[in-house]
């Protein structure tokens, strides 16, 4: 009885030992304000979201626990009012001390990693007070001089922290709105750099699976600027996507007079129907004057996709990436109007008017190629 007795406080040490580890702590003082409020705001996405409120004693002391998850550190903010009081990059297990004032000075005591972040964000205090300095005083020489150091100061800081999660909100700052520091189409290599590092040592942290979407997002719109920059060249907007049996085929690889590039749903019947009416009858009677059809469909299902081709014996160019509306080539042919929509191409030049009935693709292929 007594060994069953001991197991079962060592159970509940242990049980409670786990509990523990699974939690940050912050104890902190807010100086000169006895008797108020501290907002606790933690980073979801690309928000700040409220976790709790807690009072400061007579002394302005207070304390906060929250759950961390291991391998899961959360980015915590604490406000006095409006005015943020602390930044803190808190880790399982971590037991952060944190004494601010009610000006937003602090001082972070337990965690390394919100040191760096203190230290991160306090750069960037000085480098935008100094930027706006030149900027004010009419100096635009200085002030492009001031961003190109700092650029380059974060580049290395990214280098040499690749590990360390403070990176993240370094890829993400802003001098306003419209301006932020890495705000070069080139930079999703950096983003990508930061990522293939982070997710190494932080595979479970939410802020890594959101910079991976990032980066693939910025390498998109990388991808989409080479081939516009290529498209002035080629005359029309080149585009290179898998095939039915997975080999990519590109536009401007094709050697036909007359190129229709042809966006649609294979599950939507109308369209499907589309195929059966208006495009196979024109393949048959143009190809052997020099017709072909670069079809693209913008199914996120390629195994529908891939059904309906087969089922109805689609004998041209069809191609698909299963990104659907995300796909890169919706944004190089500005697709915002409801499917389907065609673009002929014609000697390597695109006709700039789009055509989405079967009477205007009819005419359009008739007037050149009969």
């Amino acid at each position: 009885m007594r060994n069953y007795r001991m197991i079962l406080t060592a159970a509940a040490i242990l049980a409670v030992a786990m509990s523990c580890s699974d939690k940050a702590r912050v104890d902190g003082v807010l100086t000169g304000a006895p008797g108020t409020q501290v907002v606790v705001k933690c980073l979801e996405g690309n928000s700040l979201v409220v976790l709790d409120t807690v009072k400061t004693g007579s002394d302005g002391a207070y304390s906060y626990k929250m759950a961390v998850g291991k391998g899961d550190p959360r980015f915590v903010y604490l406000f006095h009012g409006d005015t943020k009081v602390a930044s803190l990059l808190l880790q399982n297990g971590d037991k952060v001390k944190v004494v601010s004032d009610t000006l937003g000075a602090y001082t972070v005591k337990g965690s390394g990693e919100s040191l760096k972040l203190q230290g991160v964000e306090d750069e960037f205090a000085g480098f935008l007070k100094d930027f706006s300095s030149s900027v004010e005083a009419g100096d635009g020489p200085g002030a492009s001089r001031k961003y190109v150091d700092y650029y380059r100061s974060r580049v290395l800081y990214i280098m040499d922290n690749c590990k360390s999660l403070t990176s993240i909100p370094v890829l993400y700052q802003k001098i306003n709105d419209n301006f932020p520091v890495f705000g070069q189409s080139t930079d999703a290599v950096h983003f990508r750099s930061v990522h293939d590092s982070l997710v190494k040592v932080y595979p479970d942290s939410r802020y890594v699976t959101l910079l991976g979407n990032e980066v693939e997002r910025r390498f998109n719109l990388l991808s989409l600027e080479q081939k516009l920059n290529a498209a002035s060249e080629a005359g029309f907007p080149d585009a290179e996507l898998p095939s039915i049996d997975g080999k990519k085929v590109r536009i401007s690889d094709l050697d036909s007079k007359v190129i229709v590039v042809y966006f649609w749903q294979a599950e939507d019947a109308a369209q499907k129907m589309f195929n059966q009416d208006v495009l196979l009858p024109l393949y048959k009677t143009y190809h052997p004057k020099g017709l072909e059809i670069y079809s693209i469909s913008l199914d996120t299902d390629k195994g529908t996709w891939a059904s309906v081709v087969k089922s109805q014996g689609l004998p041209w160019i069809n191609v698909c990436d299963g990104l659907g509306a995300a796909s890169p080539v919706v944004y190089l042919y500005n697709i915002s109007k409801g499917l389907p929509v065609a673009f002929i191409i014609e000697d390597g030049t695109l006709d700039p008017t789009t055509v989405s009935t079967g009477d205007g693709l009819r005419k359009a292929i008739a007037s050149k190629l009969n």
